[in-house]
């Protein structure tokens, strides 16, 4: 029989240039011999990705650049191959990148879309040690992390969004092992093993199950083998910092092998509570995962995977950045702010946050080549998501919010099934079916502190005891301990596609590419929010109209008897019963100018009040108006034609759609849609207000967002792309826009979701690499960016008074993305023995000055971050490293916000410091 554990390459599945090609294996089991192509060896195993421009090869060799696989690879891990040391130690010039995000294993030169390629060389060399210091290599690709440990958000070209609110799926899809990972809390895992992070650039639609509006992050982790194999590393570095990871592979019996692999990531917090003399913002995570490979025959195979990942942290520190009116009163109580000094990295609070993740799941793909020209797939998965946070929100040392707590836990299955063709024609085809089912419970707490009721009173200017002794009600009935708001959420959302494309080779290295996405998506979300804050209840017009009333009335009849000032109670009452056709008139009077001043500040002073109402009453829904209900369809298609010149040169150009279904607001913000609740719709009609007219109205209800219609996005593109024996190049240029993106922006207490009307952006990306002697690498990687908000009439952005307020943001620029990302490096790799090999690698991320956010205030980002890397490798299999990552401490910030329950006060996120250490890894 032949040995399961035979190395594909690319020459084994028969690829041509492009997807419609003459030959597609999923599997190979007999080793073959490589071929030429164009005078360059097609490689048994992945190479580096380096591409270059031909029309900026001076600028590359001008300056160092990083393209996502720019260094040479070191020993490859014995489960990813069974090529030998000799073999690997190879020019890496010599190799091609396979891809796979097209469900088929191709070259990188013959991949016609949009992709950059990250390597497990090169995310142990650069010391990459989570998808967030992936963009590092990757331009076009932002990641960031907000509130929690949970909340990492993708974005792609400008686009993305889907943290902090469990209601969203992300607009990019993020697949591991082929399996979608719906929610940011279970993307975050420290995954071991990996072989490559392909991020697909663009709306993908027709060769994924779940359709994905802005793009797809393709995690491929490796497989078992029948070899015994394995690594151990250990790092250490500042802060404390330990990574722990280790793994062993190898047979069970001649058709089953396995693998497990375990990882430990602790390191000190890197921020200091000044309150609580404890550090904020650590690490602190462990996971496990397992692998069986069961291969009976040539034909058939199945990959069954297990695993589970612990979060148990302290995170994320809030930096003050304007310290607003507020601040005297948080002093006042004996609250401490480091006042507007950013980059301290010292904090006050009076409790630390928690963020306590569960993530775990289990898979199973099988390959079944069923007559040699047809191969059938299936992945079946299961997911599920345990979220505990809290959090010390108003980020001072005084007790004005209680507790910020949330639970959430996700319960997501999915299936797929595909048939690929392997015919040896002009056409091949794939087609498939995709079945999502989850399941979402989310609880949310917002308690108010010990001291919020002083806190208050002071904002209020002591009117609180006042407004209770006016409504005639005990003093201390507003603000007690403990009362705030308390939300439930159940959502659940059932979705099928059914998707294929087909690639045509119309004539020698050209091929027509068409394919269909349908989508049908339903939602079924239900709420059950109780606040318990009497005061915010308060309806301070009509209290106000009352008093306004009463005030008139007192001074009407003083003066009419003659007093020096209001007349008292019973003087009016004794005034009524001797006058009562004269009273009538007075009465009248009051009555009308009370209505007529309620809603004026400037006569009625409990308007004030207002913005002290943080927790009113929410309208629970379904309701009589409201159904809480989604239901969204959609066709998405692709259309490209791509051309490869010769071995070295290929183009192609693409238009492309894709689509995101509704999401529903599960935060504070849940709110009905102006459409439905009308506010200052006149009582007397009613009509005009469907809530009012159902008897569904609670005071101080307000609109907001509920749930934002679903996302369609669109993409023309062209690009080529070059490899040659020491340079290659890939150039994408492209117009890219988004109908009804989902926009979600922080309100202070929850979420404002929002559709912009049209979004769009121009695009230029470039990434190269070339090697002018045979020991160095030169790489460099470019995005230009255009967005403008092409209609977006009900945006939120920062007002005036420093709160989100609604702002028409058509014809603006969008916030936090950067006209130009560059990543650009260089690695040298030396022999200094027969047996000792050197690698020095050195890269520089770099972003154009950004405005962080839309609004009146202009704070804005820059980075330029310098990464270091040395290590030393024994061909023992022994390699020991050093590194630096954000060498130069360069200092921003990631995001802000105005400061919770402090109107005019603004809070943000800076970024992590100067990180570094020594890696021991071993290989075998």
């Amino acid at each position: 029989m032949p040995t399961p554990q035979a190395r594909i390459s690319a020459t084994d599945i028969g690829l041509t240039a492009l997807a419609g090609g003459r030959s597609f294996r999923p599997f190979i089991n007999e080793p073959r011999q490589p071929t030429k192509i164009g005078g360059a060896q097609e490689g048994i195993i992945m190479k580096k990705y380096e591409l270059l421009a031909a029309s900026a090869l001076a600028m590359i060799a001008a300056m160092p650049a990083t393209a996502q696989e720019s260094s040479r690879p070191l020993a490859a891990p014995a489960q990813d191959d069974s090529t030998s040391r000799d073999d690997q130690d190879g020019d890496t010039q010599d190799r091609d990148i396979i891809v796979t995000a097209l469900k088929r294993e191709l070259t990188l030169l013959d991949t016609p879309v949009a992709v950059s390629v990250t390597s497990a060389q090169t995310i142990e060399q650069a010391q990459i040690r989570d998808l967030i210091d992936l963009q590092s290599v990757v331009p076009s690709l932002r990641v960031g992390q907000l509130q929690s440990s949970a909340n990492t958000n993708f974005i792609i070209r400008g686009f993305g969004n889907g943290a902090n609110n469990a209601g969203i799926e992300p607009s990019v899809g993020v697949f591991v092992d082929g399996v979608y990972r719906s929610r940011s809390a279970a993307q975050i895992t420290d995954l071991p093993n990996l072989k490559r992070v392909e991020v697909l650039r663009g709306p993908q639609s027709t060769l994924f199950g779940k359709n994905a509006s802005a793009g797809i992050i393709s995690i491929v982790t490796a497989e078992p083998a029948f070899k015994l194999g394995g690594s151990a590393e250990a790092s250490y570095g500042n802060y404390n910092a330990v990574i722990l990871k280790g793994d062993v592979t190898g047979p069970i019996t001649d058709t089953i092998a396995f693998s497990l692999a375990g990882n430990y990531n602790h390191r000190d917090g890197y921020v200091r509570d000044l309150a609580l003399d404890e550090e904020t913002n650590n690490r602190n995570r462990y996971g496990f995962r397992g692998q069986l490979l069961f291969q009976p025959s040539s034909t058939v195979k199945f990959r069954l995977i297990a695993d589970y990942d612990k979060v148990d942290e302290n995170c994320c520190a809030v930096a003050n950045v304007i310290d607003g009116p507020t601040g005297n009163a948080v002093r006042a109580l004996g609250g401490q702010i480091d006042s507007e000094n950013p980059f301290s990295y010292e904090v006050f609070t009076n409790r630390l946050s928690t963020n306590n993740i569960k993530n775990y799941g289990v898979s199973l793909q099988g390959d079944f080549d069923l007559n040699d020209q047809l191969t059938l797939t299936s992945i079946s998965s299961y997911r599920g998501v345990k979220l505990r946070t809290d959090q010390d929100s108003d980020f001072t040392s005084a007790d004005i919010i209680g507790s910020n707590a949330n639970r959430t836990d996700i319960d997501t299955y999915t299936q797929e099934l595909r048939l690929a063709s392997n015919f040896d024609g002009p056409l091949n085809f794939l087609f498939g079916g995709f079945l999502f089912h989850e399941k979402i419970r989310v609880e949310d707490d917002l308690i108010q502190g010990s001291q919020f009721r002083q806190y208050v009173n002071l904002l209020s200017g002591n009117a609180i005891p006042t407004v209770e002794g006016i409504l005639g009600v005990p003093v201390g009935t507003f603000f007690s301990p403990g009362s705030g708001l308390f939300d439930k959420f159940r959502y659940k959302d059932n979705s099928f596609s059914i998707f294929g494309q087909a690639d045509y080779e119309i004539t020698d290295g050209l091929t027509f590419t068409a394919g269909l996405n349908y989508t049908r998506d339903k939602k079924k979300v239900s709420s059950d929010t109780v606040s318990t804050d009497a005061f915010s209840a308060l309806d301070f017009t009509a209290i106000g109209r009352q008093v306004l009333t009463q005030q008139a009335l007192a001074t009407t009849v003083g003066q009419l008897l003659g007093l020096p000032g209001q007349a008292t109670a019973a003087q009016i009452q004794a005034f009524a019963a001797a006058q009562p056709a004269g009273f009538a008139q007075v009465q009248a009077g009051a009555a009308a100018f009370g209505a007529a001043n309620q809603s004026n500040p400037a006569v009625n002073p409990l308007l004030a009040l207002q913005a002290l109402q943080f927790t009113p009453p929410f309208l629970n829904f379904p309701n009589a108006v409201e159904d809480g209900r989604t239901n969204d369809d959609n066709l998405s298609y692709t259309l490209r034609l791509a051309y490869k010149a010769n071995a070295n040169l290929s183009f192609y150009a693409t238009h492309a759609t894709g689509f995101k279904a509704s999401s529903f607001n599960l935060s504070r913000d849940s709110r009905p849609l102006a459409s439905d609740f009308i506010p200052g719709s006149p009582v007397t009609n009613p009509a005009t207000s469907p809530i009012r007219a159902a008897g569904l109205a609670l005071p101080n209800l307000s609109t907001g967002s509920r749930f934002a219609r679903p996302e369609k996005s669109s993409v023309y593109e062209v690009g080529v792309k070059g490899q040659y024996n020491n340079f290659a190049f890939n150039v994408a240029v492209f117009k890219q826009y988004i109908k009804g993106f989902q926009s979600n922006v922080f309100t202070g207490t929850g979420f404002s979701l929002a559709n912009a009307e049209k979004e769009s952006v121009f695009g230029i990306e470039f990434d190269g690499s070339v090697t002018p002697v045979r020991p160095l690498t030169l790489n460099l990687a470019v995005t230009y960016l255009d967005p403008t908000y092409d209609s977006f009439d009900t945006g939120g952005a920062i007002g005036p008074a420093l709160t989100v307020v609604p702002t028409n943001l058509t014809g603006t620029r969008p916030g936090d993305i950067p006209e130009f990302s560059v990543s650009t490096g260089a690695t040298f790799t030396q022999e200094l023995t027969p047996d000792i090999k050197l690698l020095l690698r050195g890269d520089w991320q770099y972003e154009s000055n950004t405005r962080i956010a839309s609004g009146v205030l202009d704070i804005r980002r820059k980075v330029s971050q310098i990464n270091l890397a040395a290590t030393v490798e024994f061909d023992n299999g022994l390699q020991l490293s050093a590194f630096g990552r954000n060498v130069n401490n360069n200092r921003y910030l990631t995001f802000y916000f105005p400061s919770v329950a402090q109107q005019g006060s603004i809070s943000a996120y800076p970024s992590q410091p100067r990180t570094y250490g020594i890696t021991a890894r071993y290989k075998f």
